[in-house]
């Protein structure tokens, strides 16, 4: 369903009306495509207090050319900040330059991580935390702001890709967790291409988010495999045929659904994509115990089982990628979803407590994509005022879409992102429910 408000505030006369009345006016979102594929301008890079990081070749490589004034982009690396004293350069440094961002611009605040040795380098590092998701509350016009935590410039090359480009168009207020990578992998990579060769698997690809994933894992190269229930096979099909991949219909809650897959796909797995799920909505006083019982099979309990017998079976190759589809309703909690909250946020500690165990013993890295407010059919069919709180209910002021969710799921999956690694990324344009 269109976002009329978005339309009519796009308008001279809306957006003297919604001024007037102090209404919220978003602005038109820049996404990727193929006649748009980076920002529009330049590349501002400032620093706050004394930095060990090679950025330069890094920052080179995003296809932002240099700007001295009105950015598309500015990276602030403030990991030599230290102290308050050191702090006061952020300020310094952003502070002039904030107000002339293009619409649909970029912040990107590198920080270190935290040091529990140094707790007054803590204190303004996690500082920084605040100061980032409170400038993205402000910004507006479009603009986002992330902070990225890392120590290695060339391990965060495709997440500073990621967020330096309209792909990243409503992730907005994260703080994303760089570890140390290999060197020179993004160099190895195809830029137009990164998962040529590789195989995708989509669970609940037959519509919705599900569908904008294959689509886009297909059109960075994947063969995908479309995964959905047998009733959904006509679909499945339609979406395979589409992308020349292939259809696989099965019950992702089946005892043995993950044998299943690793004998369909007996070359192996490169991506995995849990993305089905359910909703049965109704307050904890009024749920039956089946209303409960089938989300949380659904959504947690099969992931849970697929994803240990994927491993176990060796059918994801080293290097390999699985993403999870958390929610901001397991985050922050949603009133009527205790069953899907608890589903959401189990993803999450999936995520948190698998990732280092995946990476050691597999080579696969594993995160959670947590989707807010998105424009699907389930959310066209929430009665119109809710509709339209939950469009507003963040920086952005309007609901995502699903290319927004499958654009950072495929950043997840790149070849080049294996410093990433039991992060869980908000999709929501910076939520007011939890942020």
């Amino acid at each position: 369903m269109a976002d009329r408000y978005l339309g009519l505030t796009a308008t001279a006369p809306g957006r003297f009306l919604t001024r007037r009345l102090g209404l919220p006016q978003p602005a038109a979102l820049r996404r990727w495509s193929p006649q748009h594929p980076s920002l529009d301008g330049g590349l501002l890079h400032l620093t706050a207090g004394t930095s060990a990081l090679d950025l330069a070749p890094v920052l080179a490589r995003t296809g932002l050319t240099a700007a001295a004034s009105d950015p598309a982009a500015v990276v602030l690396d403030a990991t030599g900040v230290r102290d308050v004293d050191t702090l006061a350069e952020v300020h310094a440094a952003l502070h002039p330059v904030v107000g002339s961002v293009a619409a649909s611009g970029r912040i990107v605040v590198l920080g270190a991580p935290l040091d529990a040795g140094d707790h007054h380098r803590a204190a303004v590092q996690q500082a920084l935390e605040g100061f980032t998701r409170s400038l993205g509350k402000e910004i507006g016009r479009g603009r986002t702001v992330n902070l990225v935590r890392l120590t290695d410039a060339a391990a965060a090359e495709s997440t500073l890709r990621f967020l330096l480009s309209p792909k990243s168009a409503y992730v907005s207020g994260q703080v994303i967790g760089v570890g140390a990578g290999p060197v020179g992998e993004a160099d190895a990579v195809d830029r137009d291409r990164p998962l040529a060769g590789r195989t995708a698997l989509v669970t609940g690809a037959a519509r919705g988010i599900g569908e904008a994933v294959a689509e886009t894992l297909a059109r960075d190269g994947a063969r995908v495999v479309v995964l959905d229930v047998p009733q959904a096979e006509p679909d499945a099909r339609r979406v395979a045929d589409r992308l020349g991949g292939r259809a696989l219909a099965l019950d992702i809650t089946a005892a043995d659904a993950g044998e299943r897959i690793a004998a369909e796909l007996p070359d192996g797995l490169d991506v995995l994509i849990h993305n089905a799920g359910v909703t049965r909505d109704r307050r904890l006083v009024n749920m039956p115990a089946d209303r409960w019982s089938s989300v949380l099979d659904v959504n947690l309990a099969s992931v849970l089982r697929t994803t240990d017998a994927l491993l176990a079976e060796g059918a994801l190759r080293p290097g390999g990628r699985i993403v999870a589809t958390a929610s901001i309703a397991g985050l922050a909690g949603n009133a009527g979803q205790t069953n899907y909250g608890a589903s959401k946020a189990g993803v999450a500690g999936l995520v948190r407590a698998l990732a280092p165990r995946a990476l050691a013993e597999h080579g696969v890295t594993v995160n959670a994509v947590a989707p807010g407010f998105i424009e699907t059919r389930m959310t066209a069919a929430v009665p119109l005022l809710i509709r339209e709180a939950g469009r507003r209910m963040n920086s952005l002021a309007q609901g995502g879409l699903p290319v927004d969710v499958a654009e950072t799921t495929a950043w997840l999956a790149h070849p080049a992102s294996g410093a990433v690694n039991g992060q869980v990324v908000r999709v929501c344009g910076q939520s007011l429910l939890g942020a």
